[in-house]
């Protein structure tokens, strides 16, 4: 990708654009060791050696934050050990992004990737309580006994989980559609709250995270987060 020099400059936080363009005049940059004294002069910011006063300059990395509707038989992974497919598959950008906690194989719905590491920290550490929402279907029917034992929190064994709000959407003929709300990220906290009550998940999606919803983004499919959207999460 190329890209007018001054441009590369402000990018980098050496100046405005428009006094980046009296550096180059002055003759106070280089590239690939060669002195550019003329404007509009284009380099390829994933090639070419910037420098300013004889000191190598890169970009700042610009905030990227994605949504992505997860679909299942993806690990949350930016590689794999195993070739497996990962959710980077599915976002084709030459930016270096992360995902913001995970989504087990079998799990689907929302999940956010970027590359700014204090809101990853925000949304993954345990006191800051960043409730998330998921549509769970599970075997057979759960009393409201052995839901009200999940709602208060559960000895699950190697940890007790928190309180989680649960409703049931739906009773099937074998299956119920239930909705519940929990701020642990604990791996595959759900499926075992609900295997400790004899009520095994068939399918999980998380529909929500805090006030970001997944709407009606597909399977497969991602957008950027909006203004608003990221001044939310950042205020969490």
């Amino acid at each position: 990708m190329k890209m007018r020099l001054q441009k590369y400059l402000a990018k980098a936080g050496i100046a405005s654009r428009r006094k980046s363009e009296t550096l180059i005049i002055e003759g106070r940059v280089s590239v690939n060791n060669k002195t550019i004294t003329e404007l509009g002069t284009q380099v390829d910011i994933e090639k070419d050696v910037v420098a300013f006063d004889h000191r190598t300059i890169q970009m700042k990395d610009q905030p990227i934050y994605i949504m992505l509707n997860k679909p299942t038989g993806y690990i949350t992974s930016v590689s794999d050990e195993k070739n497996r497919k990962t959710v980077m598959n599915l976002i084709p950008i030459k930016e270096r992004i992360y995902p913001v906690g995970r989504l087990d194989y079998h799990t689907s719905g929302l999940l956010l990737l970027t590359n700014d590491g204090r809101l990853t920290y925000r949304l993954t550490h345990p006191k800051h309580e960043v409730n998330k929402k998921y549509r769970v279907r599970v075997k057979g029917h759960p009393s409201e006994a052995s839901l009200e034992l999940l709602r208060k929190g559960t000895d699950l064994g190697v940890y007790k989980t928190s309180k989680a709000a649960i409703r049931t959407i739906k009773s099937g003929i074998d299956t119920t559609l239930l909705e519940v709300v929990i701020h642990e990220g604990k791996n595959r906290i759900i499926r075992r709250l609900f295997e400790s009550i004899k009520h095994p998940v068939i399918k999980l999606k998380r529909i929500a995270i805090g006030n970001i919803m997944l709407g009606s983004l597909e399977s497969g499919e991602y957008r950027n987060l909006n203004k608003q959207e990221v001044e939310y999460l950042n205020s969490i």
